[in-house]
């Protein structure tokens, strides 16, 4: 939509990452399926909404770029933009670290000591989002699903402490960068 508006991609792409965001959370809150479902289902449902804009859009960018991103055509301004916005996720991550914890395995507590739950929801979701549209153009699509996942999954295999998943997730995450 981005793309057919004149409107940067990068914008339409946070924009597409705010409506998962915002949908995953609506629809998690009103209704009994988990959060990671709800999440894999909007997002590949808004992923085939794309495709179809993509196909029914007369434009000269290659779907291959989309799906496998352009590692040898990001430029510097790019790499700038992706340090500055990934420092942003990673400095309000850190800083409402606790908050956000406790807003994942424990919503209840989360109430019960005041905080807006909804509201650090829906960010932690829009942080997502943004770590997302960041890593796009780099790595496509099909890359940042796996990251996302891969990198938390091989943390929670090897302990139980959060603390040391989040230690291994991102040395899993960085070593696979540099490996590939």
């Amino acid at each position: 939509l981005a793309y057919i508006a004149g409107l940067p991609l990068a914008l339409g792409a946070f924009a597409a990452g705010l409506c998962c965001a915002v949908g995953t959370g609506f629809i998690k809150h009103h209704s009994r399926v988990k959060e990671d479902t709800v999440m894999g289902v909007v997002f590949t449902g808004l992923f085939a909404f794309g495709l179809v804009l993509f196909s029914r859009t007369p434009s000269d960018m290659h779907l291959d770029h989309i799906l496998l991103g352009n590692i040898l055509g990001i430029t510097h301004s790019l790499i700038w933009q992706t340090l500055a916005l990934g420092g942003l996720v990673l400095g309000v991550t850190l800083a409402l670290r606790r908050d956000l914890l406790l807003i994942c395995f424990d919503p209840g507590q989360a109430r019960v000591m005041a905080l807006p739950d909804r509201f650090l929801n829906y960010l932690l979701l829009a942080l997502l989002s943004l770590a997302i549209v960041i890593s796009l153009q780099a790595v496509g699509i099909i890359l940042v699903v796996a990251m996302l996942v891969t990198p938390g999954s091989i943390g929670h295999l090897w302990t139980d402490r959060f603390d040391r998943m989040l230690v291994i997730a991102v040395a899993a995450a960085a070593g696979s960068t540099i490996a590939g």
